[in-house]
Formats: C-alpha cells, structure tokens, sequence
C-alpha cells in the first residue's frame, strides 16, 4: 500500500483543517462524454481543470479540495436553453495515482445558457482527510454532468481518453496518529432535481448507479406511505415507431405522476416540452395528443390518459409542445402495480372540421415510470387502451449538454419537401404530400 493512503470524507462530519494556503494546478485532457439515452452519440473533447489544495498538511488534518472547470469540453445543443441554476457537476479525482478516489461535488449554480453556448459548471468540492505521510497527488478523471428541466433530470457522463497530468501535490507530514479514517461516504453527491437521481453515478453506467428504478418516493410504502396523496413519477426514455409518417421513429422522455383520490389515481403524463420549433405554422386545436398507460405487477391492463388541443395557433419557428395528458386508474388488484408509457397517438386537425388525421406510434421500448401499493377497487383494473381516435404523437429527449465545443450532435429533425412538419422536441411527424392529406379529409 502507498504511504499516501487516505480515506475519503465530503461534507458535514469535522471542520476542514488547512495547514498552508491552497495552491493551484491545471490539467488538461481529453475526454468521451456519454450524452443520456437520445441526446446523440458520444462524443470527444477536451477540458481543462484546475485542481485547488493545500501544498503542505499534516497527518490528521481534513483539507479542501476544489475542482474548478476552465475549460468545458461540452457545448449545449441547438434544441433548447438549460434554464438557470439547473446543472450540478460531480467529479471524481483519482488520489496518489489511484490508491484512493475523492468524490467532489458542485452546486446547482449556473447562469441560463443560451443554445450552442459553452456548457458552465460551478466549482465542485470536497473533503480529504490524511491519514498518512508522504506526497499526495490528486489527478482530476471522470464527471457527470446532471442538467434538470421540468421534466426531467438528464445526466452526460465523460471519462478520461489517454493519460490525465497531475492537478495539485500536497506534502503530508506526521504530526498526527495515522491509522483508520471515518468516513469514506459522500454527502451532497446525490441530485435529486426532476424525477432522476444522480448523485451516486460511477462512470458509463446510468445515474445514480442504482437509480431510482421508477418507483416513486413512498410509493411502495403499504397504504401508500400512510396519508401520502402525490405520487412522482421518474422520466423513462421511451422510443416509438410512427411508421412512414416519422421516419427513423422518435425517442421521448415521459413522466407519469400520480395523485391519489379516494381509492383511485388521477394520473398525469408529461412530455419534453418546446425542444424545437416548427417550421410551419399550426392552427389553434391542431394537436391533441393521447396515450396509454400500460399496468404491471399486481394489475394487468391499460389506462388512457388525454390531453386538450393546443389553443393558441403555433407560428411557423415557435416552440411546439404536446400539452400534459390527464386519466384515472381504478386499481382491480392489491399489491405492486407498475405503470409504463406504451402507445402514443395524437390527433391531427389542419382546419377546423376536418377530418382528424391520426398518427399512431407504437412503444418499442419504454420503462417503468411509477410504482403504486394499490388496494383493490370495486369495479377497478385498468382498462384496454384506445389505438385509434387519437393520434401518437411525442416529444423530445431530454435535451442536455452534448459534448464537443463545436459538435452539433444530438437528435437532428427531418425535414421532407412539400410536407408539412411538425417538431415536438426532437421528434418529426411528416405528413406529406398535401394532396393526400385533401384526399384523406
């Protein structure tokens, strides 16, 4: 074992004790971020960091350590603004060479973030204690970086590409017992923004290392958390096959929330909202969209859920969104009930009175969203799901950083000629040519 052996200690459990003034060193390094589940491909670029300790401590002594980004190697898309104080990076920084790992965490602080511009990261912190003398290094390595929308939580994972330069040196002296540290564990590593944990992400692997898993705070409790009436869902990308009308098909995440009442579930559905805009303009009560809600676990099933049409016309470059869908689902059974985003139709209307054009899109893969500890309902069970009078539409992944200072990755729109397209996020629905839609009506 190294002489430089630490244990790992973030926030809350003893004050930081700094025996010198901190010092500053950069690496820079390339590296392959990993944009979440229809965000685009991966993609490599290079980032600079600035890594701040202490150059001399003592045995026993807990230091700062702060990574501060100079350089991103991420930009955001060309789809959508990342609100303010929405993004909260976590970093790991390998210790001597790999002995030890210090897990360092940033604020949810960062100002709105236009289209395209560079990605803004807030210094991430944490604490190191020393537990034995000798020269420490501190290599800064892999982060995440977690954007939330009101959708949603979505998380881009980057690794280092090649070897990374050391960030700081800190020359431990005794002065102290060494022995055993406390701690090891983190506090404020967990980001619990939009319905996706992420704080416990390890490398390539989904947020969270063991997210959330659909199942909504308290919602597996018996009775339903004993008084508990709001049930939140987690987003689950959901892909979809639309046929010819979407070529390539659409990939979306979807939200199902639940708010008891009575012995039933008033359910509401959300998708990515304003991603894109539409290059054409859209009549008031074009769109309306539908979906059903497929039952797992103790009850089988489906539970449609429908939204109104947009009341306001859509002007040609306007931010197009699919409005939220509302249902109720009576449980039929007792027990763990899981509900999952299946089938998506939405209604289109190009001028009032026409005849709907209906755009089904089937779920080929999906998740689930939410679990319920239901109790059975005289009468109750979910129903079977309409395919027909309304039309599956979608919307947009998640929409985070893509990573790349130039990169336009992400999910491009398709635009066919002579063909009427409507954007819902990153989604396309294609309608062409205009002289089928007459001959349809």
């Amino acid at each position: 074992m190294s002489a430089a052996l630490v244990a790992l200690l973030l926030g809350g459990a003893g004050i930081a004790m700094v025996a010198s003034p901190a010092q500053a060193a950069e690496a820079t390094y390339k590296v392959k971020c990993v944009p979440p589940a229809g965000g685009g491909d991966p993609v490599e670029g290079e980032t600079t960091a600035r890594i701040t300790a202490p150059a001399t401590a003592k045995v026993g002594d807990e230091v700062d350590v702060v990574w501060e980004t100079v350089k991103p190697a991420s930009n955001n898309t060309d789809l959508m603004v990342i609100p303010k104080d929405s993004v909260q990076p976590t970093g790991w920084i390998a210790v001597s060479g790999g002995t030890a790992e210090l897990k360092v965490v940033g604020e949810k602080k960062n100002p709105e973030i236009p289209k395209k511009a560079p990605m803004v990261m807030s210094p991430m912190k944490g604490k190191l204690k020393l537990t034995k003398a000798g020269k420490i290094t501190l290599t800064p390595g892999k982060y995440d970086v977690a954007v939330t929308f009101s959708f949603g939580t979505f998380v881009t994972k980057c690794a280092p590409v090649g070897s990374v330069g050391v960030g700081a040196t800190i020359n431990v002296t005794d002065g102290a017992s060494g022995g055993t540290t406390t701690g090891g564990a983190t506090t404020g590593g967990t980001t619990t923004g939009g319905t996706t944990t992420t704080g416990g992400t390890t490398g390539g692997t989904t947020t969270g290392g063991s997210t959330t898993g659909g199942t909504t705070t308290g919602g597996t409790t018996g009775g339903n958390g004993g008084g508990q009436t709001d049930f939140p869902g987690k987003a689950v990308e959901v892909a979809f096959d639309c046929g010819s009308f979407v070529p390539g098909g659409i990939k979306t995440p979807v939200t199902i929330n639940a708010k008891k009442n009575g012995g039933s579930y008033d359910l509401t559905v959300k998708t990515a909202k304003g991603a894109m805009a539409s290059p054409a303009a859209l009549p008031a009560g074009a769109l309306k969209p539908s979906m059903n809600i497929k039952l797992g676990g103790a009850d089988s099933g489906m539970v449609k859920v429908t939204g109104p049409a947009n009341t306001e016309p859509i002007a040609a470059q306007a931010p197009v969104n699919l409005s939220d869908m509302t249902g109720t689902y009576k449980p039929g059974k007792t027990g763990k009930v899981t509900l999952s985003p299946d089938q998506l139709t939405i209604d289109v209307v190009m001028a009032p009175g026409a005849t709907p054009i209906v755009v089904p899109c089937k779920a080929t893969s999906s998740g689930v969203s939410l679990e319920l500890d239901t109790t059975a309902q005289a009468g109750g069970s979910g129903s079977p799901g309409s395919t027909g009078s309304t039309t599956t539409g979608s919307t947009t992944s998640g929409g985070l950083a893509e990573t790349g200072a130039q990169d336009e990755g992400g999910v491009k729109a398709l635009a066919l000629v002579a063909g009427t397209v409507i954007l819902l996020g990153a989604a396309v629905f294609t309608f062409t040519p205009w002289r089928r839609l007459r001959g349809t009506r």
